[in-house]
């Protein structure tokens, strides 16, 4: 990791951070004049490019988007579509039932006005 920070240091990177979840430890630089410099504190740092907060539980680190709703974790992103994804297929069998009962009265209509075209009436003067 030292070969990079200083691979960052030398091209002009703003902001480095690195995160070792298996410490739940976050380190980060910021650019200063022409150098990175250690972020002393940093829980609850923002960054200053991204507009990002950074939150240091004993369990995990939580980043904060710039409009303060919590970035989610990988395992939430997929929960979240495999929950989307059921209420895709949810939604498409509700369709297709309701295809098939609009056929089925359908059916039952074309059934009933012929029954009554052969009983001398005209289904559609019926008032």
């Amino acid at each position: 990791m030292a070969k990079k920070l200083q691979f960052y240091n030398r091209y002009g990177v703003e902001e480095y951070y690195l995160y070792d979840p298996g410490k739940i430890d976050l380190a980060g630089w910021i650019r200063r004049n022409t150098e990175l410099e250690v972020i002393e504190e940093i829980n609850g740092w923002v960054s200053p490019r991204l507009n990002i907060r950074f939150e240091l539980t004993p369990d995990t680190l939580i980043i904060y988007r710039p409009d303060g709703m919590r970035f989610l974790t990988p395992v939430e992103l997929e929960q979240r579509a495999v929950e989307a994804e059921q209420r895709a297929v949810e939604a498409e069998q509700r369709a297709l039932a309701e295809r098939q009962h609009a056929e089925q009265v359908e059916s039952r209509l074309q059934i009933l006005e012929a029954r009554l075209r052969e009983m001398g009436i005209d289904p559609t003067n019926l008032t």
